[in-house]
């Protein structure tokens, strides 16, 4: 794979284009990788009462369902957002995963896993008492994905 810059200084807008003969496993993990890159630094509008916050997404701990519909965390905040768990899912950057019917969270965040084999494992992040529960069916994904970022930050 080559890969090449051009630089347009009369561009309104960066754009990368991947010019591919086919989406390969290479070419999709290339896109997720832009993709990642240039969502990190997006924010996201939340709210609390009728005050909106706009809000950088790699400060988000994690989104979770509760009574008041769809809660976003971040160390020492919570805010509510409008939209559905399945649409953040499907909008954020490939750090945030979800890991149970009710919580997305981004690993990026993550600071352990205290695991439990009959139960929810339970996520601890850095100076924050907040925690999240991991169900077993997505423990095993969420533990892959945490090699997969350890070793690809090796390289």
């Amino acid at each position: 794979m080559k890969i090449k810059i051009e630089i347009d200084e009369s561009a309104a807008e960066d754009e990368v284009i991947i010019r591919c003969r086919g989406l390969t496993k290479q070419v999709a993990a290339v896109q997720r990788a832009v993709r990642d890159v240039t969502n990190a630094s997006e924010k996201i509008l939340l709210y609390k009462g009728n005050t909106e916050y706009y809000v950088t997404l790699s400060k988000i701990l994690f989104f979770e369902t509760d009574e008041n519909g769809i809660s976003a965390h971040t160390r020492d905040e919570m805010y509510q957002t409008r939209y559905k768990l399945y649409e953040l899912e499907d909008m954020l950057p490939g750090v945030f995963m979800r890991v149970s019917k009710s919580t997305i969270l981004n690993t990026d965040q993550i600071y352990s896993i205290d695991r439990n084999l009959t139960a929810s494992s339970v996520v601890a992040f850095l100076n924050t008492h907040k925690k999240v529960y991991v169900s077993r069916y997505y423990y095993k994904p969420l533990t892959q994905k945490l090699e997969e970022k350890r070793l690809h930050h090796e390289k």
